[in-house]
């Protein structure tokens, strides 16, 4: 019963190293910058961006408080019939938040 006990806290201390060391996936371009350099990396990324701007800060001056994401946009189609169907995005959000 005791090896059963300290295999589970292996296992479990083994999993929560591994999920400990995963970095997350980050839309928002990294490093310092303002809120207009992000804003136009994004659009050079392909991505259709909605900014909210909290205060009067022209974007040049501004930091980003927050990236998230919006709705991608799909188009599902088989080109002439009897082809298989192929789905294209053609458009994909992120809203910036800026202060």
């Amino acid at each position: 019963m005791m090896k059963l006990g300290f295999a589970t806290a292996l296992v479990g201390a083994a999993a929560a190293a591994v999920i400990g060391l995963a970095t997350p996936a980050q839309a928002a371009p990294s490093g310092p910058g303002n809120a207009q350099e992000t804003i136009s990396e994004l659009q050079a990324q392909g991505y259709k961006v909605v900014v909210n701007h909290i205060g009067s800060t022209p974007l040049d001056k501004a930091s980003v408080v927050a990236v998230r994401p919006g709705q991608t946009f799909t188009r599902t189609d088989s080109g002439n019939p009897g082809d298989s169907f192929e789905t294209q995005v053609v458009a994909k959000t992120v809203y910036v938040d800026v202060k």
